[in-house]
């Protein structure tokens, strides 16, 4: 595609090449516990050589690590906490353990599903089916039978955990068939177990990269042997966990026996709106044939009290899980649900009395539905460009891509190469060819104080792509508003050369894969204000940044891919007006 735009000089930005799009993401994402810390290459460890076990062997080198790993695809209903979609498949990692074909996994992988598809080590031309033997949602472990017999399996690591002690990570993250493998470091020997979807007595803490998909794998030591099961990462601290080897065998012997243990059949997350009105335990699904599932519980659902307790209070499953432990699994136990799908609380018990509706509630929607976008509705000009625009909703300036001569752009992260550009047929697309690659587009023509932009924006590629606005764009920095295609949107403040996050958090609103949206963000003094598809959906203060307050520059629009690519997203039509 032809080049249209002149590329801006980068002096006080320059900084910005060395970010990752990791900075981005403000939390986990919303339907599974968030595994980050994009792939670093000096990262990937170089394996030795060594011959292949045999078949039915346990493995005794890193090289042959990935014979004992699997893909699991989970096929079930998945309801996610944000969002409100249901989702059909969700795929994680695991390890076999028994030539017979016992595998361990993360209970979040396969809880809920109804159907099991395994890839053994990568290879995707032989599917097997399996079953779940066993599965404990507060330790956050499943036990599998893939069918057939004859596997490569590991051992577990007998050993003390150290700090500083060598491990590798390996697994098929981002749903991906091909086996990863990183190398990272024990950086704590015994870190806090307490998490939004598991209470673990121990959990190592290491450094190794994992991402999405990481679930449910080993952390394995340069022979092969597996010290923990992976489980949790958070990008922004660059910190990975995994489930003591220790702990997860004793779990282990339990589950592949048929027992489960700790566990109601839920698979969950601790959740709160943001005046705390609303706290609990969100089921992503329910584990068919459980206590919960015989109760009535739905996917969706949002356990407020268990055992006449209140839960999740402190953000995590630490008093769910202990009201779990402190009862035999057929014990009756009083149990009180929020609906929100059908505005209902729900009262009854596991072991016992089913579900009532107890009472009923109006159904909130995530957003607070006021109108904005004055653009949304109106015939967009063509090109319109006037300085004296002054009276509310009308345009200082307006284009459909005719005319590209006021626009420049900066590649923030990536290379030249790994964009694409081209003004056409009154639309503008940009195509992102390759990972963490971020372009701004900025308008040349003025230079903004309080101003409204809007945009129209369709995908026409994979997800996830990033795509937003930003405002009083200068060498102080900027304000921009980012959406992502899956449902998620973010604001930011930049002081020219770091990204401070300020507000994030999932709509309904938004039209997720590949729709059309239309975007609004105004910059209206100590205000900044989010609205999508006609609807407002966040306003904050400029005063939640750390950086000081920026008061105008320019304005303009932006596309970011992760590691998920080629992205190609069309721009319609872009107005900047003035502010009602």
């Amino acid at each position: 595609m032809k080049k249209l735009l002149k590329k801006r000089s980068l002096v006080f930005l320059a900084i910005m090449l060395l970010m990752s799009l990791a900075c981005r993401i403000g939390g986990s994402t919303p339907s599974q516990p968030s595994e980050t810390l994009p792939p670093l290459a000096s990262e990937q460890p170089s394996l030795p050589s060594s011959p292949l076990s045999p078949a039915s062997d346990t493995v005794s080198s890193l090289e042959d690590v990935r014979n004992a790993v699997i893909q699991i695809e989970a096929v079930g209903v998945f309801v996610d906490p944000e969002f409100g979609e249901t989702l059909q498949v969700g795929a994680g990692s695991g390890f076999i353990i028994d030539p017979s074909g016992i595998a361990v996994t993360n209970n979040h992988v396969v809880s809920g599903g109804t159907v099991f598809r395994v890839y053994v080590g990568g290879d995707t031309s032989k599917t097997y089916n399996a079953r779940v033997l066993g599965y404990s949602e507060c330790s956050d472990l499943a036990v599998i039978d893939i069918e057939g017999e004859g596997f490569p399996y590991l051992r577990w690591y007998e050993g003390p955990i150290k700090v500083g002690m060598d491990i590798y990570v390996a697994g098929f993250p981002l749903g991906d068939p091909n086996f990863t493998l990183t190398k990272g470091i024990i950086s704590k020997e015994k870190a806090d177990g307490k998490s939004a979807f598991s209470s673990v007595e121990s959990v190592v803490e290491y450094d190794a990269t994992s991402n999405p998909g990481n679930s449910g794998g080993p952390v394995v030591t340069s022979n092969g042997e597996v010290v923990a099961v992976h489980y949790m990462g958070n990008r922004q601290t660059r910190q990975a966990f995994g489930i003591a080897g220790n702990l997860a065998r004793s779990v282990v012997e339990t589950l592949r026996n048929g027992q489960n243990l700790d566990s109601i059949g839920v698979n969950g997350t601790a959740v709160a709106n943001e005046d705390q009105t609303i706290v609990g335990v969100w089921a992503y699904s329910i584990q068919p044939g459980s206590a919960a599932d015989k109760a009535g519980l739905k996917p969706g659902d949002i356990i407020t009290r268990l055992g006449n307790v209140p839960v999740a209070t402190d953000g995590t499953l630490y008093d769910y899980c202990d009201i779990i432990r402190s009862h035999s699994p057929d014990e009756v136990l009083p149990i009180e649900i929020l609906r929100l799908s059908s505005g209902e609380l729900l009262s009854g018990q596991l072991n016992g009395r089913a579900l009532e509706v107890v009472s009923t509630f109006g159904t909130p929607d995530g957003d607070n539905g006021t109108p904005i976008g004055s653009s949304t509705s109106g015939t967009v000009p063509g090109t319109t460009v006037n300085p004296n625009a002054s009276q509310p909703g009308e345009y200082y300036y307006t284009t459909e891509f005719e005319d590209m001569s006021d626009w420049e752009y900066v590649v923030m992260q990536g290379n030249e190469s790994g964009f694409n550009q081209e003004a056409r047929n009154g639309k503008f697309r940009v195509d992102i060819l390759e990972p963490n690659t971020w372009v701004y587009f900025f308008n040349t023509t003025f230079i903004y104080q309080d101003v409204q932009l809007d945009t129209l924006v369709e995908n026409l590629g994979q997800n996830t792509n990033y795509t937003g606005l930003f405002c009083r764009y200068s060498q102080d920095g900027w304000y921009e508003a980012n959406i992502l295609n899956t449902g998620e949107w973010y604001i930011y403040a930049s002081d020219g050369s770091r990204l401070s996050l300020m507000f994030s958090g999932a709509s309904r609103v938004i039209n997720t894969g590949k729709k059309t949206n239309t975007y609004t963000f105004i910059c209206k003094g100590d205000e900044l204000t989010l609205g999508i598809n006609g609807v407002e959906i966040k306003r904050i203060s400029t005063n939640t940044s750390p950086f000081m307050p920026l008061r105008e520059g320019k304005v303009g629009f932006f596309v970011s891919s992760t590691n998920v690519f080629p992205l190609r997203v069309e721009f319609d039509w872009f107005t900047a007006s003035v502010v009602y």
